[in-house]
């Protein structure tokens, strides 16, 4: 039975070794949920390789979505493992990040702990909001321009390991894309970053956030594009994140004279 870490406390003193002890307890928490959401994913691998599918193109034949053509013996075990685990890293992304901010928190001042907290909670909400763009908006046009293109001229046939790791590797940028708010959030936090320097350097922003979406999955001006805007809103809704964590340090320090004359 896996005894469950004890958070600790700021300033509580413990030893090396318990210091590890609870690193590996953490680990182990960790890594158990990551097996349970790979069982629970691998359980229902079928629907979510149909999710995956449904994004293909309809045969006019048919009337179905085509389905993706496996070209060895193997391919149809190895592609359900590889999307169960992506859909288990999913899952199990909320307590994996519960037990990093647990070890890391204690570091910190009960006063730090309640303003990076909220920070915390929202960073698998970013992700998943990321993914289920990803999912609904980038993925199905990507593939549509990709499989439309001169389709008059070949034989087009989509591979499943191809499409697969293309469609994961997309959800899996957007996701980070998604995460911008809350590293702005950090930084500012942290005394780097101010609104005031992000508008500064926007046009300039631009031009790396437009780099970016260059260089992220998708090779075709449809799915760049709409990497691209996020991005764009996303580092404008930064600005306004960073804003509110400049006026939020200053409430602090204003009531700081208030609470050591008292």
């Amino acid at each position: 039975m896996v005894k469950l870490p004890k958070r600790l406390e700021h300033g509580e003193e413990v030893s090396l070794v318990e210091h590890l002890t609870e690193l590996r307890q953490r680990l182990v928490v960790a890594f158990i949920a990551l097996g349970v959401g790979f069982a629970v994913a691998f359980w229902r691998n079928s629907d979510i390789l149909k999710l995956f599918n449904r994004q293909l193109p309809i045969d006019p034949h048919t009337h179905q979505h085509i389905l993706p053509t496996t070209l060895s013996v193997s391919e149809p075990f190895t592609n359900s493992m590889i999307i169960s685990a992506y859909a288990g890293l999913l899952l199990a992304l909320p307590i994996v990040f519960y037990q990093l901010y647990a070890f890391v928190i204690p570091a910190f001042s009960d006063k730090t702990t309640k303003q990076v907290w909220p920070v915390l909670v929202i960073v698998p909400l970013l992700f998943i909001a990321g993914v289920v763009f990803g999912y609904e908006i980038v993925l199905p046009r990507a593939v549509h321009f990709l499989l439309g293109f001169n389709a008059d001229q070949y034989n087009v046939q989509v591979r499943a390991s191809s499409y697969y790791s293309f469609a994961c590797m997309i959800l899996a940028a957007m996701g980070v894309i998604f995460e911008m708010p809350a590293a702005v959030a950090a930084l500012s936090r942290a005394g780097i970053l101010t609104a005031r320097m992000m508008r500064k350097n926007r046009r300039y922003a631009i031009v790396v956030l437009a780099a970016i979406a260059a260089l992220l999955p998708g090779v075709d001006p449809v799915s760049m594009l709409l990497e691209f805007l996020p991005l764009l809103v996303l580092y404008e809704a930064s600005i306004w994140v960073a804003r509110l964590m400049e006026v939020r340090r200053g409430r602090a320090a204003e009531k700081e004279p208030v609470a050591g004359a008292s």
